[in-house]
This record gives C-alpha cells, structure tokens and sequence, in this order.
C-alpha cells in the first residue's frame, strides 16, 4: 500500500508506477530533503503539534536514514515514488509509526520546493566560487601579457590590432556579470516555501517562519498558492546559466581557433587535449570544442521548463515534476566546465612571436592612417577613400602599409610625413585607444585593476554565503 493509499481500491499499474517515478533522479536531493525534515519536525515540538520525544525520536531517525544514504546502504525504490516517499518510508521502517508523524502540517508540494530551493541555494555559491576562479586564470593570463599584441577581429575578419591582455580582460568582464546575475538572484532562492501545505496552508499552528530562520532562509513565500507552483527561480537560474556558457563556448570558440595551425596563436596544455585513434600527429581541444557543444544542452532546458510552465493553472501540477532533470544536468554541466576551463586557460601556452607577426602583416593599422590624416585637418570621409586607395595599392603590390616608401604614401597625398611610420607601428596603435576602457597598455591595467575590487567582492559574498547554505553540515 502506498503512504497516500487510503482511498484507492486497487494498487497502480507497474508502468505508471515506473513512469511517474522521480526517485532516479531526485534521490540528489535526499540530504535537502533531511534538512528540511529535521527543520520541520523541530518547530512541531516547540509549537506544540508533537511531542518533545516524538520529535527527538524522528529526529535521531532521519540522521541514520541520512547516514545511510550517504553510505549507499538505504534501498531507495520507484515503488515509493521519489526522494520524499522514500525517506519517510526509511525513517517509519527505522523509527516505527512515530515516524508517520513527521508529514504532520506539511505536503510533498510544499516539501519538494523547499528541497529544490535548498539545493539551488548551495550550487549558486559553487557556480560563483567557480567563476570567480576562471575570471583569475584570465588576469593572470592578462598580466602576463601585457605587451602581447595580437589581430583584433570583426566579422572574422582582422580589424584593429589589441593587447592579449585586452582581449582576456573582455571575458572577465562577462564572467563578472555572470556572478553579479547569479549572486543576485540568490535572494529570489532563498525564501521558505515550507507551510504552504499542499497549496492553502495548514489548519496546525506552524510557525513558518521558524523554520526559515532555522534554515537561513531571509523570510517566506508569502502566498501558499505561489509557493508550491513557483518556479520562477529555476527558470532563472537557467536563463542566467544559459549566459555563462553561452560565454564560455564563444571563448571555447576562439580558443579552437588560436590552436589551430592557421592561427597557431596558443598551444593547450596536453592534459587539457586528445589525440586522435588514426592520426598519430593531431592534438585536438575537445574541452573546448564540448563545452561549446554543451551550450546547446543547457539552452534545451530553458526552453523545456519555459515549456512546461507556459500553461499551467495554480497550484502544483504533475508537469512540475520536469522541473529538476534539467537543473540538476545544467548546475553539473556548469561545474564541469568551469572547473575544467580554469586550469586549462591558467595552463595555456601564448605565442607572442606569433601574434604579432600577424599584426605586422595586416592592414588592421589602416584606421591609424585615416585618423592622422583627420589630425592634419583632413575630413574623415575624405581621409577613409584615401586610406582605401593606399590598401587597394598594397594590395596590389603585395606590400602592407609599412612597408611603403614616403614617396608612396605621399602620392596619395602630401600631409603623410615621416612621422607615419611611427604611428602605424603596432605597438604604438595600440597605445593609442588611451581611453576608459580602451585597448591602450595603460588602461587595461586600469581594467585589471577595477576588476581585482570587483573579484574580492565576489569571494567576500562567497565567504558569507559558504555559512549560509551549509546550515546542517
């Protein structure tokens, strides 16, 4: 018989029983699951709803189901359904019908967001801890770069030459406002939907926000119906997920790339790269290459729980039960990325030689000419044609713009000195975007330094949330 089998007449069809089961995947949740329960069960004895021993009886019982979860020793089954059934089925074969008890004042609705809540609470500060890491490799990889020039792209197309350390500070930035997102949404997580009942509340006296407090909630969903159907905060999660590897491929991207013997800009460190089964020279950057891959997987399950919410009527509905697979494969498939792209970009060979011979042999300096021909009171529009006829000349003439003569420049036009060639040098290109946020030596240093402050920022919210979310280890 089932824990909620009172008023059937005949037991459910194996298929539906295998069918509607959560228990293979929401077993993740067993150790939220317990932590809620001790909560609850704590505030029914001091509310009076249980007795003091009752309630240190069932409490002494979920620590050893817990325990034995942990130690693989509990039989978990789809006949009791999901984590919740399950644990309450342990602790009644542990404790004895005393164990019945604990469901008092509470639903599997109420039960199960709270569960989700909890567990979201703590990948929130493992996913930032992990970003905060990445965004680290990348400053190290710009201050170690600092006059490292490389091609700077649009359309993929080579445009303006830019520092490396320019180029890594960029992704820092998205990175920084990927921990901003998550770290703010954690106070949408952390409300506590426990006494909102099945969706009405209960007749008991609960104190909910005991139980809040005992948990390190900031406060309570305050409307039952909206506690048990909301599911905005992992719609949220996701969206926000679907940022940081969205994020994380375009830089996969890149790196694919530069590791490629037509750019050969950088060499991965082997541990992070295969080989191939038949070709015994090809080193390939599968991390990359399946972190891009894997955007995909994490923007399926947005879409699929936008999907799934789209059109159902309050309270909880069984469609609900969607809601983990993917949020439990999207936080794994962050971590797993991120833990792997920190060590791989810290590790990352940066062929400097390289980089600037590209530099030198492209006409991404082209902009500098046009802008020193405006400096000497040249309109730009008239400056740009110009510049055109000088590219279209070393183009045809197989040359790039330093190595024309000044009597070629000049038969374009007489305002070119000697001095051009000093400003077209690509260093001093460079040097020139000497503005907020610019490519300029000096500026990213200021970049650098800026996000430093924002960094500690984030490891100080990780410091205080770490106390938070670990309530009951």
């Amino acid at each position: 018989m089932k824990l909620w089998g009172g008023r059937f007449t005949k037991p459910t069809n194996e298929l539906v029983d295998e069918y509607t089961a959560s228990i293979s995947f929401d077993q993740k949740l067993a150790q939220y699951d317990i932590q809620g329960s001790l909560a609850h069960v704590d505030m029914l004895a001091k509310c009076d709803i249980i007795s003091k021993e009752d309630a240190a009886e069932i409490s002494k019982g979920l620590q050893t189901v817990a325990q034995k979860i942990k130690a693989g020793e509990a039989e978990l089954t789809e006949a009791n359904e999901d984590i919740h059934m399950n644990v309450e089925k342990l602790l009644i074969d542990e404790v004895g019908a005393v164990g019945g008890k604990l469901h008092t004042g509470r639903s599997r609705n109420d039960q199960v967001a709270l569960d989700m809540r909890l567990y979201l609470r703590e990948s929130l500060v493992t996913i930032v801890e992990l970003l905060t890491a990445l965004q680290e490799s990348l400053m190290k990889q710009a201050k170690a770069n600092l006059d490292t020039v490389l091609p700077g792209y649009t359309h993929l197309q080579r445009a303006q030459p830019v520092l490396f350390a320019h180029h890594m500070m960029a992704y820092v930035s998205m990175f920084s406002r990927d921990a901003e997102r998550l770290t703010d949404s954690f106070k949408r997580v952390n409300r506590s939907p426990l006494g909102a009942g099945a969706l009405a509340g209960t007749t008991f006296p609960i104190d909910r926000m005991m139980v809040a407090d005992s948990l390190n909630f900031d406060g309570v969903v305050e409307n039952s119906l909206d506690a048990v159907s909301d599911r905005d905060f992992v719609v949220e999660f996701l969206s926000n997920a679907s940022l940081v590897i969205m994020h994380l491929s375009r830089l996969s991207e890149e790196l694919v790339q530069w590791s490629s013997a037509e750019f050969n800009f950088v060499e991965l460190d082997d541990a992070f790269c295969t080989g191939s089964s038949m070709m015994p020279q090809k080193k390939n950057p599968d991390v990359a290459e399946l972190v891009r891959g894997k955007s995909g997987r994490v923007y399926g399950h947005l879409i699929g729980m936008l999907t799934t919410l789209k059109g159902l009527p309050l309270a909880y509905n069984k469609d609900m039960q969607e809601d983990k697979e993917g949020m439990f494969d999207t936080v794994e498939t962050l971590k797993g990325a991120l833990g792997l792209f920190a060590p791989m970009i810290a590790t990352m060979d940066v062929k400097k030689d390289n980089m600037y011979e590209a530099v030198a042999k492209d006409f991404s300096n082209a902009t500098d000419l046009a802008d020193y021909l405006v400096g000497k009171d040249l309109p730009f529009r008239e400056a740009h044609a110009v510049v055109g006829q000088v590219v279209l000349h070393c183009i045809n003439e197989n040359k790039y713009l330093l190595n024309l003569t000044l009597e070629e420049f000049k038969g374009f036009s007489d305002l070119i000195d000697e001095d051009i060639y000093a400003v077209l040098d690509p260093k001093a290109v460079v040097n020139a975007r000497n503005v907020i946020g610019g490519t300029a030596k000096n500026r990213v240093e200021d970049q650098i330094t800026h996000s430093e402050t924002i960094l500690e920022k984030e490891k100080a919210w990780i410091e205080a949330h770490v106390e938070i979310v670990n309530v009951f280890k």
